[in-house]
């Protein structure tokens, strides 16, 4: 009974994935216990790949920091047909890969009003606020996932120097658009919400819109590049 246990629900594959159910309609293939780069790119390739071979009964896939969820419908495909299914993909190869990525540009416009914690960001870090400006600008962030709120990235590469722990009282509204810093980590709030995060600017971008025939502006596995405008600017994109 117990080898029959690990052959469905616990058994790891070379590569470390475990596949573990997700209720009576989704399996999650997890690949590890950490956040970094290299697991999600394992991720991220897996999602790629089960998106190409087009297994009949998948409804969508849920990539996430160290995991991808698939939903399926059991009516067309059993937990144990899926799981041989996803057993069967190599993340391995590709994954080890450094191929050209997608990089998507969002105007931010830094400071005052319109990202009133880059001082306390600046101040913690030892820094001038256009030293945070410019080494916040000037990288390539991985969006590992997307989540807290539709089209909310999370980010992988910020510079440690500007890890700032958040608000103790976390706010009770924050403007849509508001880019933020959180412990490790930075992101873009795409709608209004509450929210703990320190906020260095915000983007006139319309992150979010369900009206669009692609709501999102990008998806996991993508990358954002900030790039700093000034307030003119900004104006001039609403």
């Amino acid at each position: 009974m117990w080898s029959v246990f690990r052959s469905l629900f616990g058994k790891k594959p070379e590569d470390g994935r475990k596949i573990l159910p997700a209720g009576d309609c989704a399996l999650v293939v997890e690949f590890g216990n950490e956040i970094n780069e290299a697991l999600n790119r394992k991720v991220q390739c897996l999602n790629e790949k089960v998106a190409a071979a087009h297994v009949k009964g998948i409804v969508e896939t849920v990539p996430t920091f160290r995991s991808l969820m698939v939903t399926y419908d059991p009516s067309e495909i059993s937990f144990e047909q899926l799981k041989k299914e996803l057993s069967g993909i190599s993340v391995e190869e590709s994954a080890g890969q450094e191929t050209p990525h997608h990089v998507v540009e969002i105007p931010v416009c830094y400071g005052g009003s319109y990202g009133e914690d880059l001082k306390d960001v600046a101040a913690h870090a030892g820094l001038t606020e256009e030293e945070v400006i410019e080494l916040h600008s000037s990288v390539d962030y991985n969006i590992y996932m997307l989540g807290f709120l539709p089209g909310f990235p999370y980010l992988g590469g910020l510079d440690p120097k500007l890890f700032t722990p958040r608000l103790d009282n976390p706010r009770t509204k924050i403007p849509e658009g508001s880019v933020g810093i959180g412990g490790e980590q930075t992101g873009i709030y795409p709608l209004e919400s509450p929210g703990g995060w320190r906020l260095i600017g915000r983007t006139p971008l319309k992150l979010y819109d369900p009206d669009r025939e692609q709501p999102f502006l990008y998806q996991a596995g993508d990358y954002i590049r900030f790039v700093p405008i000034t307030a003119e600017e900004y104006e001039a994109y609403l």
